[in-house]
């Protein structure tokens, strides 16, 4: 007696489907309790939160007391901006194909639409990485070599490097037009990614491609963040002379502290998976798409498993443009909020000397977190 198959979830909250011959897949039994709540609710929820840190960077942008931290509010904003667009652009085909019974040839019949979606998950998968990277290096030399920060880093560097960024990664997802790799539609039916088939060489090329660039993002954003970390650390240390000094330093190096650490594990969470699972698959000349016609019997193989796995990996990837705002500027601003107050309370400080710290605070954070 065979078993029922597995509700597994597809990326974006899509239920799965059990694909057929055709390999365009039906609805999988008993997975009803899977809603359309789910990918509304994350995309709700990414948009109301870029949104939210998109107003909060213009009004900060437009302050005269901010010109010098406008590099890393030009940062921030563009990482919002991007995730936002990257939220408007791939979530609704989602919704589409959830509403359609889960079968992407009843949206997609003439396979356009598998492209294009194939094309914003990797345009808007590593330019936000890249951003990350740029704002890590960013806020590393602002702390590492503040003069040389202060007489070369101008605002108009930064736009520099943002627009290569916006130029180059889209560049780089245009290459299965010109022949070298593909986007083709991913197991359970729902979503569609990089090829990583071996049979074509064009094909592992790019997905090896698209791997390796995310993981030098990472670990750059991973290496300036310990260096920023480290320099902090010892900043902090040097002006323990100074007692009112010191205890400024040792808030600001805490929040700061523990502000790098959330990054780099929100990251590493989010993105590790998914790029290590690509390579994995890659150097063992496998490919998703191999998951196509499974049947009750074969779920307990291992390949089953691995493609569970890569579904995972996908959901937490686009978990990461939810959760970029809050890791780098809404929560922050909370946290120092809190933390204020409660530094407040415990000194019993007076309302005025109250309002210079929280200020001084709050921009030595902005210049050296950022």
């Amino acid at each position: 007696m065979s078993r029922r198959p597995l509700c597994q979830p597809g990326p974006n909250g899509t239920e799965p489907m059990r694909p057929r011959g055709n390999g365009t897949g039906r609805p999988a039994e008993g997975c009803g309790a899977v809603s359309v709540a789910f990918p509304l609710t994350m995309m709700i929820t990414g948009i109301v939160g870029n949104a939210l840190a998109m107003l909060l960077v213009s009004r900060s942008y437009r302050a005269k007391e901010n010109r010098r931290k406008r590099s890393f509010l030009l940062c921030i904003g563009s990482l919002a901006l991007t995730d936002l667009t990257g939220q408007l652009l791939t979530s609704p085909i989602v919704i589409a194909v959830y509403l359609s019974d889960r079968i992407w040839t009843n949206v997609d019949p003439s396979g356009r639409l598998c492209a294009f979606f194939g094309f914003s998950m990797t345009v808007f998968g590593l330019c936000p990485l890249f951003i990350a990277s740029a704002m890590a290096v960013e806020r590393t030399l602002a702390i590492r070599a503040p003069h040389c920060y202060a007489s070369h880093m101008k605002t108009r560097v930064t736009k520099a490097v943002l627009l290569g960024i916006w130029l180059a990664v889209p560049a780089f997802a245009l290459l299965p037009l010109a022949g070298l790799g593909r986007y083709a539609l991913q197991w359970p039916g729902t979503w569609c990614f990089i090829s990583t088939e071996g049979q074509r060489p064009g094909s592992v090329l790019f997905a090896s491609a698209f791997a390796g660039l995310g993981l030098f993002s990472l670990l750059v954003t991973m290496a300036c963040n310990l260096a920023t970390m480290e320099a902090l650390v010892s900043r902090c240390r040097s002006k323990a002379a100074a007692s009112r000094s010191s205890k400024q330093w040792g808030r600001i190096a805490t929040e700061t502290l523990i502000q790098l650490l959330g990054i780099m594990c929100v990251l590493s969470a989010c993105w590790s998976p998914l790029l290590v699972t690509m390579l994995k698959m890659i150097f063992s000349r496998t490919s998703f798409e191999s998951c196509k016609g499974f049947s009750a019997e074969t779920q307990s193989s291992e390949l089953y498993k691995e493609c569970n796995f890569f579904l995972t990996a996908v959901r937490l990837a686009s978990l990461n443009q939810i959760l970029d705002p809050w890791v780098y500027l809404l929560l922050r601003k909370i946290l120092l909020q809190k933390f204020c107050q409660a530094a407040s309370a415990v000194s019993k400080c007076s309302n005025n000397e109250w309002k210079e710290r929280s200020i001084t605070l709050s921009d030595e954070i902005r210049r050296t977190a950022a």
